[in-house]
């Protein structure tokens, strides 16, 4: 057998001499500030034994989907599930696919057609920027919450024989902010835009139901599509695109992602249900979480954090400290210390924007808070 290819290696090797190189870490019993498990569903006993037995009552008792769901795999939960789904995010319609990552991929790749222009936030997801790339529209990107640049991109390609899809995030998953979406909505339907926003960071954080920020904001009849993730705040496997009901006919047929992967397990479908069905019981917890958000910004605001931090409202928090090699030495600190704060590296980031990513949630205690953000301040001051 032949040796690992030298480009491959030499690619590894730039990574390793840049304290750049990704390793899989081991589970550790720190103090968590580094999942995105925001109100604790992916440890939740009760969403675990009523998710089992749901299937019990139903009687539905494979182990596992045998194909897509074009072909073996559209067991009956799925219609339930998808029209709680639609009915919780008041919209016509909801489809489930496999993954945030998927839904991305499958919406950009087969909704926006040559003729069209996809116009994209800089720090979009890298999910939404793959999907792009396999789109036949042409694309580009806008700076950061600019609207006005937005505003200059639109003028230039707008036309009668195109359709021009304007893409952000609700929560950026890297810094934590959020776009103005009112003023962004505006813009897009003076110019007859198409409206898309990835809210995988904003279910179970915004909204008195955990709805995402769009719906808090009362938006949804306005937005085109909508993309929620499960693997995040809802704590299961899976994601949804929300729309019109032609979107959901066009993406069923359309949608390579969604046509040509083995549909999610009975279990998996159950749980995404049980865990909506919590979300709307569980206000408690989504309250707790956005304390918390508070008081974090409260304390670094006491501990003269602020300079650091990128400015958020969300679960997300991220403190810049330039440089691979500073930043993970201040996460082993932390630590070191009982923490799980996990350090974002270049090129995950741009060069001189890596971060600590400090991830809130509603069963982290003020007093937790407080230890690492005092902890932060005698490693980087």
């Amino acid at each position: 057998m032949n040796s690992f290819p030298l480009n491959l290696s030499a690619r590894l090797n730039i990574r390793k001499q840049n304290n750049a190189l990704r390793e899989l870490p081991l589970p550790n019993n720190l103090i968590d500030f580094a999942s995105n498990d925001y109100i604790g569903f992916a440890k939740s006993k009760p969403i675990f034994e009523e998710s089992h037995q749901l299937l019990v009552a139903a009687n539905i008792i494979q182990n596992g989907a045998t194909g897509s769901r074009l072909l073996s795999g559209n067991h009956s939960l799925y219609s339930e599930t998808e029209a709680s789904i639609a009915l919780f995010h008041e919209c016509d319609n909801a489809l489930i696919f496999n993954s945030g990552y998927d839904a991305n991929v499958g919406f950009f790749g087969s909704v926006p057609q040559r003729a069209d222009f996809i116009l994209y936030d800089e720090l979009c997801h890298a999910s939404i920027r793959d999907g792009i790339q396999l789109s036949n529209a042409k694309s580009y990107k806008y700076n950061h919450n600019d609207f006005e640049d937005l505003k200059t991109l639109i003028h230039r390609f707008k036309s009668e024989n195109s359709s021009i899809y304007i893409v952000t995030e609700s929560v950026f998953s890297m810094d934590g902010d959020c776009p103005n979406l009112e003023e962004l909505l505006a813009l897009s339907e003076i110019n007859n835009c198409y409206l898309v926003i990835d809210e995988a960071h904003a279910l179970c954080v915004f909204g008195n139901n955990g709805e995402g920020l769009v719906q808090s904001l009362n938006l949804q009849e306005k937005v085109f599509a909508r993309i929620v993730t499960f693997g995040k705040g809802l704590g299961c496997h899976g994601a949804a695109i929300l729309g019109s009901k032609d979107l959901k006919d066009y993406l069923v047929n359309f949608a390579r992602s969604f046509i040509y992967s083995t549909g999610l397990s009975p279990h998996s479908i159950a749980t995404i249900l049980v865990a909506y069905q919590h979300l709307e019981t569980e206000k408690a917890l989504i309250s707790k979480l956005r304390d918390n958000i508070i008081y974090f910004n409260q304390q670094k605001k006491m501990l003269g954090l602020m300079p650091l931090f990128v400015r958020s409202k969300s679960a997300i928090q991220s403190a810049i400290i330039p440089g691979n090699e500073k930043v993970k030495t201040i996460a082993n600190q932390l630590q070191e210390k009982g923490f799980d704060v996990k350090a974002i590296l270049s090129p995950t980031v741009p060069e001189g924007q890596e971060r600590l990513r400090f991830c809130l949630h509603s069963f982290n205690t003020k007093d937790e808070i407080s230890e690492v953000l005092h902890l932060l301040t005698t490693f980087v001051f």
